[in-house]
């Protein structure tokens, strides 16, 4: 028995040192790994391993090759890839020029013109300050934001003055991206329940993933209307002109004082009061007082006549009332 455990002992002890005798030929040596490594570098100096003499003194490490550039530059292209600012940019100014109606026509081409569209358009009539009736108008175009320096140029030549403008811009570069990263995100989502649709083999489950997948193509179809219209009022940036007429900005003159202007004036004013009240004395007289009498004449007769009925009625009254009085007494 003992002889039997000693064989077997014996046997695995072999085993184990053949087995760690080939790890150790087939596994190179830390120092020479590391040096074969340190050797493949460009520009590095040769190792001298875990035993071997003493270390040389730490240099500078060189320069990196082109290679080396080229290839983080590359990284930083496709990897690193920087999201163009997305900046809305409007305008808004008033001017003043002679004819509005014209130059509203003059602007509207203009946004034609420039690849534009016309917004808006109105025309009115304003009360200047001398109390006179002048055009004004106002206009809404739209023009491409690389050319929104232009069109205000274009808009301000010719003008007499321009009172008011005002320009704005609105960075909505995280919003965007935002958007698209959702947008991404539910076409995923859109994509992988299709593809659970196609596997589904009963009526109910095939149904539920239908109506998920119209929610998120819902969903995908608001995110892209929402990067649309960010897009397009990027591209397109909006200009509202207000038109003044040069009539409604001139000032109100203040003629001189003249005293015997106004003297003549009001002795006008009296000759002229004292011809209409005698113009309407001769009309009372002659007109006015001859209808007074004739239809008072009528309305007299009338009252003479209705007093008499009056007078007889309450006498026939009286006397019936005596005799039954006389009557009672005897």
């Amino acid at each position: 028995m003992k002889r039997t455990l000693f064989i077997v002992l014996s046997v695995v002890v072999v085993f184990l040192l053949i087995g760690i005798t080939f790890v150790r030929l087939t596994t190179p040596r830390v120092g020479q790994t590391f040096s074969t490594i340190s050797n493949a570098l460009p520009g590095a100096e040769p190792s001298f391993g875990m035993g071997g003499g003493a270390a040389p003194a730490l240099e500078a490490p060189a320069p990196a090759s082109d290679a080396a550039r080229n290839a983080v530059d590359a990284y930083s292209t496709t990897g690193q890839v920087a999201q163009e600012r997305l900046v809305i940019e409007n305008a808004d100014l008033s001017i003043v020029v002679k004819d509005p109606k014209t130059r509203m026509k003059e602007i509207s081409d203009l946004a034609k013109q420039m690849g534009g569209f016309v917004v808006s358009s109105n025309m009115y009539q304003n009360t200047s300050s001398t109390g006179k009736q002048v055009p004004q108008g106002s206009i809404v175009i739209r023009v491409p934001s690389e050319k929104l320096d232009e069109a205000l140029s274009k808009i301000k030549e010719g003008a007499i003055d321009v009172p008011t403008e005002n320009r704005s811009g609105q960075d909505v570069t995280s919003q965007y991206v935002d958007l698209q990263a959702q947008l991404t995100a539910k076409q995923a989502a859109e994509k992988k329940l299709l593809e659970i649709m196609d596997k589904a083999t009963r009526a109910e489950d095939v149904l539920a993933i239908y109506l998920q997948v119209q929610t998120v193509q819902t969903e995908i179809e608001q995110l892209k209307g929402q990067i649309k219209y960010l897009e397009e009022s990027a591209a397109l940036s909006a200009i509202s002109v207000q038109l003044i007429a040069e009539e409604s900005t001139q000032p109100i003159v203040v003629g001189p004082w003249k005293p015997e202007g106004a003297a003549k004036q009001a002795i006008q004013d009296l000759i002229f009061f004292f011809q209409n009240f005698v113009d309407l004395l001769i009309r009372f007289v002659l007109l006015t007082l001859p209808a007074l009498i004739l239809i008072a004449i009528p309305l007299f007769l009338v009252y003479l006549v209705g007093r008499a009925v009056y007078r007889r009625i309450r006498r026939s009254r009286v006397s019936v009332d005596e005799v039954k009085s006389e009557a009672v007494k005897k």
